[in-house]
């Protein structure tokens, strides 16, 4: 038998089979590719030009970034003739980096101008999470529908959930690939909002029925009167 070579092994060589997270922290290790990637929790396909606003960079510098997005499949690339679309690759990117903004504890403030601060303050009250409703309003109405029994101390959607739901004209699927609700970290209220299938589902659904609008030019939402209305049972007093 040939002998086991003494000393510690080579640093560099890992005893087991494991993912390439370094790679992944790489990725997101720019000012810039970390704009965009926040950019594109709105679920929309962006232009390179306008992730190059988003990021503050020239349009070049976006390209070289969003080809390292796209290599560490953070990003996905759309081709339509000569127009070139980004976007996240599915819902899984969307919570990993949602996950990630809610564990660093530093915050970069917005910018000084008060267009800057008005965006900041309606992302915060409530925004879009790549398909579910997160900020203020997200983790309020996740408070009301486990203070109602609608989703059980667990995280599972229950019976009144689930004709709560259908109250409001929310189709589920029969068989989801994806848990029907579990809990998201919103990095702004460092407490939970609703993720999964049915918060997908809920959120199109109180679009579709204006219950809440988009914000143009961000991934804000707006609660509007008929909202209120609809959701008031489940939030607070003077709430969002």
């Amino acid at each position: 038998m040939t002998p086991e070579p003494s000393g510690a092994y080579a640093p560099d060589v890992p005893t087991t089979s494991a993912p390439d997270l370094a790679a992944v922290a790489q990725a997101l290790a720019s000012d810039a590719r970390a704009a965009m990637v926040l950019a594109l929790l709105d679920g929309r396909a962006w232009t390179l030009s306008e992730l190059a606003a988003a990021a503050g960079v020239g349009r070049p510098t976006a390209s070289e970034h969003v080809d390292q997005l796209v290599a560490a499949r953070l990003v996905e690339e759309l081709r339509q003739g000569r127009h070139r679309y980004l976007r996240l690759p599915g819902p899984e990117v969307a919570e990993a980096v949602e996950s990630l903004a809610a564990l660093s504890d530093r915050v970069r403030p917005a910018a000084p101008s008060l267009r800057a601060q008005r965006v900041d303050r309606a992302l915060r009250e409530a925004r879009s999470c790549y398909g579910h409703l997160a900020g203020r309003l997200g983790v309020q109405l996740c408070d009301g529908l486990r203070a109602a029994g609608h989703v059980s101390p667990d995280w599972t959607l229950t019976a009144s959930g689930r004709r709560w739901l259908g109250s409001l004209g929310v189709e589920l699927p029969h068989r989801p690939r994806r848990p029907l609700v579990r809990p998201c970290l919103d990095w702004t209220e460092r407490r939970e909002h609703l993720a999964g299938v049915a918060a997908d589902e809920l959120l199109t659904t109180l679009e579709r029925r204006r219950f809440v609008e988009r914000v143009r030019g961000s991934r804000a939402v707006r609660l509007t009167g008929p909202g209120r209305e609809a959701l008031g049972n489940l939030l607070p007093a003077g709430g969002s």
